[in-house]
């Protein structure tokens, strides 16, 4: 019998890793080598366990996911990704994709399915599930720039112009603009508005 593909599990819940774990085992190509609750260590996890394939929580905890997709591509370019998400976010997918990862699958999804998807990344192919790729195409193009985009998103957890423009990093006069902005773009009345409008849309999902 030839190889098994090596995989490494992230994903911050353990019922969760345990399902995909009893799942995947159950095909006697596939072995799980390691299991991480966070990203931050996902390279160092993956050179140590000579991972081939990296499933990857896309909202787990730590280190940004399209980070670390960036690096495994960099540094590790054997071990390919597999981002594992709950619904189609657009911008994820697209960005996800620009990094590196081999594939999106979604989680909680058919132990066979996610599987045969391992295997065809793993000989280099991309895949991308049928429901999230559906889903992505629900949304349209986002009519607002980065800065808008992480305006709304901080305006979206509350706070005043200056609690704002000090977790952005930038001044009080820049996340006006950005606001009216976004508020011009979206045609809304209000900040809240807006960013109703922008979640409906799928421009807030990162």
């Amino acid at each position: 019998m030839p190889d098994r593909i090596r995989l490494l599990l992230v994903d911050d819940q353990i019922l969760s890793r345990g399902v995909l774990r009893s799942g995947l085992e159950r095909e006697r190509d596939l072995e799980v080598v390691a299991e991480l609750k966070r990203t931050d260590d996902v390279v160092a996890a993956a050179k140590r366990y000579r991972a081939n394939v990296a499933l990857l929580d896309a909202g787990g905890p730590g280190y940004d996911s399209i980070n670390v997709t960036t690096e495994l591509r960099t540094l590790m370019p054997e071990c390919r990704v597999v981002m594992l998400t709950t619904y189609g976010r657009p911008g994820h997918l697209r960005r996800g994709l620009e990094a590196g990862a081999k594939g999106f699958a979604l989680k909680g999804g058919p132990a066979p399915q996610l599987a045969d998807a391992v295997r065809r990344v793993h000989l280099g192919l991309r895949v991308v599930d049928a429901n999230l790729a559906a889903e992505t195409l629900l949304y349209v193009d986002t009519p607002l720039t980065t800065g808008e985009t992480d305006t709304l998103r901080a305006a979206r957890d509350g706070g005043s112009v200056a609690t704002m423009a000090q977790k952005l990093a930038v001044s009080e006069r820049l996340v006006r603009t950005r606001l009216w902005s976004a508020i011009g773009k979206t045609g809304a009345r209000t900040r809240a508005d807006a960013i109703t409008i922008a979640e409906r849309n799928g421009w807030l999902y990162d």
